[in-house]
């Protein structure tokens, strides 16, 4: 039996490499998608642009200036005379926020009366401002308590409660470190998805499924030798992806290897199960290659890996629980940045299987069904 597996891996192996849409499949997704996310999606906020009103032009209302510059979250790019040039500044797109000082600032703060400062941000991208407006009112906050500490120098049994806080996982907060491990479950997600259905459609496309079929191979056989190619496949991209997120893109690996390659080979399970049963329903490569996109996109919009499952619609977070990429994004970034093991990721690595087992069984039953 394994002799006859083996010799139709390596026909697999040579077709998949001599025909030049299988060699774009192989080549190309992996490194546009570790491009892309790696270098190119960024959602880390430095040097905003700002543009700065003052009325007041006191030094208080300079210190408050040298406090958002000093930051390093922003720059000025714009220092407009008045509200009209100021919203034009926002609306050619020449800062990112504002920032409107009144007259009477100094003159408040000197007498220890509140006043208020203005903060105007561009909302056309809600994370970009949402988080502009935290650094804004964080700056401004610390800004205000340095003040209120400098009036009370000297003075004693008044309580002071100070915020320390501390990220775990990922300090930095690097957009990089949290997409770059996602890119890994997306890689094999596509290129297994597309090789399996490809293959499989592409023999019976050129009429050589007969072929087969009156040769001593048995369907199962049959099945194992379109499959096990591509698992290595997916094996070898899972490998060059984590070198690539360790080497190139400095994402740290706190977790048990052993771990990422179990649940590598049970996701291949469920990726390498989904492209077979898409190769019973398809007749044309075109319609294989339509079909892995229509189960590629609601599978990797519904993974986590850039909006949060805990965000959508509960319905939606129901559905979530039938796509194996959401239990595989979870197990990834919890070896790259928690550095958990399978005492705690077990529950996933579970689901894992059990969907694997599922998903490769119906698959395994119908292509046995449509061969015969």
């Amino acid at each position: 039996m394994w002799g006859r597996v083996g010799v139709l891996v390596r026909k697999e192996f040579r077709q998949a490499l001599r025909e030049p849409r299988m060699r774009a499949v192989l080549i190309f997704p992996p490194i546009i998608q570790l491009i892309v996310f790696g270098f190119a999606v960024n959602l880390d906020v430095d040097n905003c642009a700002l543009a700065w009103l003052d009325k007041d032009n006191t030094p208080e209302s300079r210190s408050l200036r040298d406090a958002f510059v000093g930051s390093g979250y922003f720059r000025i790019t714009a220092a407009p005379a008045g509200e009209r040039e100021l919203a034009r500044a926002l609306d050619a797109g020449q800062a990112q926020a504002a920032v409107s000082i009144l007259p009477g600032f100094g003159a408040s703060v000197a007498r220890r009366r509140s006043e208020a400062v203005q903060v105007l941000v561009d909302g056309s991208n809600s994370n970009t401002a949402s988080i502009i407006a935290g650094y804004a009112t964080r700056i401004v906050q610390s800004h205000s308590n340095e003040l209120l500490k400098r009036r009370l120098e000297g003075k004693t049994g008044i309580p002071n409660v100070r915020v320390e806080s501390r990220v775990w996982f990922n300090p930095e907060l690097r957009s990089r470190a949290y997409f770059v491990p996602g890119v890994l479950v997306n890689i094999i997600l596509l290129v297994t998805l597309l090789l399996t259905a490809l293959a499989i459609v592409r023999e019976r496309e050129i009429g050589t499924m007969e072929q087969l079929m009156v040769t001593p191979i048995r369907p199962m056989e049959l099945m194992l030798g379109k499959t096990l190619p591509f698992a290595c496949v997916g094996l070898v991209n899972m490998v060059t992806t984590t070198l690539a997120a360790l080497l190139v893109f400095r994402v740290p690996f706190a977790g048990p290897p052993w771990v990422l390659l179990a649940s590598t080979l049970l996701y291949l399970m469920t990726t390498l199960g989904a492209g077979l049963f898409l190769s019973t329903v398809s007749h044309t490569q075109q319609q294989a290659m339509l079909g892995a996109f229509f189960f590629f996109q609601p599978a990797f919009m519904l993974s986590g890996f850039a909006f949060p499952i805990r965000n959508m619609p509960e319905p939606v977070q129901w559905l979530t629980y039938l796509n194996p990429a959401r239990y595989f994004m979870e197990i990834v970034r919890g070896v790259f940045l928690k550095g958990v093991g399978a005492e705690t990721l077990w529950p996933q690595m579970l689901a894992l299987l059990t969907l694997g087992v599922c998903i490769l069984s119906l698959s395994a039953f119908r292509f046995h069904k449509r061969l015969d």
